[in-house]
């Protein structure tokens, strides 16, 4: 129920590939469509080029389509666009796509998004995100060569921090689920305990929105040198978060 759409299936439609390559690049303004409400981002396709083809790559091929949030840091971050649930833990990985080139331009302030990654490889980010709570340039502006800002959210941003309210388990923002249940062997959840990504649909395919934004630039990353993983570690604490959550509800 809860698969993404293969990628041969959406390269099979109505664009043919030289047509949908072009309609991705240039799409500027995407929407979200969440069960905890929707958002709309205005991406920087400009500016860090190579990581807005590729988000828009999954975005088309519909490989974000319910998918689920699997990771809440409240005050720090909100992470999707790696994981689905179809009924079984543990979770299930979407397919990626080729890594791609770290493009650390803006600053990781609040209400915009980033692409995650593997501890000390800045040039390793696949298809997971992140959304900026908090001011946290100092924590992911110089960490494993930046943390890529790609684009900010300028709508909805209130039901991302509605978000940022719920309970979790093992860091997995769980609607309706409580401590008992997280640590309960026999309880599984439902869908409706997850906050499930619907779509993300483009609504905008040109190529300068970004223009009236007031981004703020990177500063850190120029003036020192920090090969350490950071916060946003993909490995270490997005993959090992899952696994967690998999003990937990089995103890007991």
């Amino acid at each position: 129920m809860f698969k993404a759409v293969p990628k041969s299936l959406a390269l099979a439609g109505a664009f043919s590939l030289a047509t949908l390559f072009s309609f991705s690049s240039n799409a500027t303004i995407v929407e979200f469509e969440t069960s905890q409400g929707n958002f709309t981002l205005n991406l920087h396709d400009q500016t860090t080029p190579e990581t807005v083809e590729n988000f828009l790559n999954y975005v088309t091929d519909g490989d974000y389509d319910n998918t689920i949030i699997h990771r809440l840091k409240p005050g720090f971050i909100v992470q999707g666009g790696g994981f689905l649930f179809d009924g079984t833990f543990p979770l299930k990985s979407i397919d990626v796509d080729s890594t791609i080139k770290n493009e650390p331009v803006y600053s990781n302030v609040r209400a915009t998004i980033a692409m995650a990654k593997q501890e000390n490889q800045p040039n390793s980010a696949t298809s997971q995100w992140f959304v900026n709570y908090v001011n946290n340039s100092s924590q992911l502006d110089d960490k494993n060569g930046g943390f890529t800002v790609f684009g900010e959210v300028i709508d909805g941003m209130d039901n991302l921090d509605k978000i940022g309210l719920l309970g979790t388990c093992s860091e997995i923002p769980m609607p309706d689920y409580t401590n008992g249940q997280c640590t309960d062997a026999d309880f599984v959840p439902g869908v409706e305990n997850f906050v499930t990504i619907y779509s993300v649909t483009i609504i905008d395919d040109s190529t300068t929105t970004d223009a009236s934004l007031a981004s703020v630039k990177n500063t850190l990353i120029n003036k020192a040198s920090d090969s350490s993983g950071g916060s946003l570690s993909y490995l270490a604490l997005c993959v090992l978060s899952l696994f967690g959550f998999r003990r937990k509800v089995r103890k007991n």
